[in-house]
């Protein structure tokens, strides 16, 4: 029986109001976030090695451009540590917050900018991940999932800082674009048994960066393509924006991802885990899995548990626990109710096990 769709409550799009892409263009930032909020203090969060990469240009160019700067280095994104993080950003008064850095520094500072309703600036080293230019974040809790916080005003990328970044890390964000492969389906499924509100257009954006990747991975065996990746994961959070939710961006995998970092924390990077969970879900959908491993494979990210050190035990459990992290987002999981013995022989037939 397809449901009658419920008619949407009112979101807001917030999208970013400026992206620039270039190649050795991070002397290049002070005019960027004058031009973009003309403010006389900022707020960067990052890490302790971007900040040692990136620190000089990035100070020249903001005073170049007469914006002060204070910087707050980022070691975890647990809860109490991006609180402690907010407490000492506000007694900067900074008028913009920047995120400088992998995932974990943008989320921190996407946060904080939400709470302290400070515009906020993304600015990633690597591209690990589609939360580059989406309005949500993953903090470690008593029940990691994503939430809800603020688009960037603007994203500033410098792919040659993203090509010195580990290898790995890309595969990572490449993971990540493979759940978009499965959460568009469930988004489908949740339309048609729940009747859910389902956004065609955001739903094929996200769907169309995980398909253009897909297409040319064959050609990234030698050399990726980091600029075309970096654009599908900005179009895939762009896709959260319009969708005013992370429905097209994030399903069952992304549960089981967020399981395993309740179970496991620290195994494997978010992408690795959302890659290797999409394997999974797309063969429970009825999905063609093979062609996920195929594309994994081509850019190096893990397709199998061990390869991220994950107990086939383990693995069963996230995949039986995760949709009890959020009971009201309706996927695969709800419809297929998984055991050990299930999730086991589904890790098997795929390869993961």
């Amino acid at each position: 029986m397809r449901f009658h769709q419920k008619p949407m409550s009112s979101h807001v799009m917030e999208l970013p109001r400026q992206i620039v892409i270039g190649e050795k263009n991070i002397g290049n930032i002070g005019k960027f976030i004058a031009d973009l909020a003309n403010p006389k203090k900022v707020s960067l969060v990052s890490g302790d090695h971007v900040r040692k990469i990136t620190y000089e240009k990035v100070v020249k160019s903001l005073t170049n451009s007469k914006i002060k700067n204070v910087w707050h280095i980022c070691t975890s994104n647990d809860v109490s540590a991006t609180k402690k993080t907010q407490r000492d950003i506000k007694k900067d008064k900074s008028d913009l917050i920047i995120g400088i850095g992998g995932g974990r520094s943008v989320d921190i500072a996407k946060m904080v900018a939400y709470n302290l309703k400070k515009p906020f600036v993304s600015i990633p080293t690597s591209a690990s991940h589609d939360g580059i230019a989406s309005p949500f974040v993953s903090l470690r809790g008593d029940k990691p999932h994503s939430i809800i916080a603020t688009a960037p005003l603007g994203v500033f990328v410098d792919i040659e800082i993203l090509k010195r970044a580990p290898r790995k890390l890309l595969a990572s964000g490449c993971g990540d674009l493979m759940a978009k492969v499965t959460a568009v389906r469930d988004w489908e499924l949740a339309r048609d048994d729940t009747g859910e509100y389902f956004g065609t257009y955001a739903a094929n954006l996200a769907s169309m960066s995980a398909k253009i990747v897909i297409e040319n991975s064959k050609n990234f065996r030698k050399k990726p393509d980091v600029r075309m990746i970096v654009e599908a994961l900005i179009s895939s959070g762009v896709a959260a924006c319009i969708a005013g939710s992370s429905r097209p961006c994030s399903g069952a995998e992304h549960l089981f991802s967020h399981a395993l970092d309740y179970l496991v924390p620290g195994v494997g990077l978010h992408g690795e885990k959302c890659g290797i969970g999409s394997i999974l879900i797309s063969k429970l959908q009825g999905q063609d899995w093979r062609k996920i491993v195929t594309m994994l494979k081509n850019v190096g990210a893990p397709t199998t548990a061990k390869q991220i050190g994950l107990k086939p035990e383990i693995l069963a459990k996230a995949l039986m626990i995760a949709p009890s992290l959020r009971p009201e987002r309706y996927t695969i999981l709800n419809k297929i109710k998984m055991t050990k013995e299930k999730a086991i022989q589904l890790a098997k037939s795929t390869g993961v096990l």
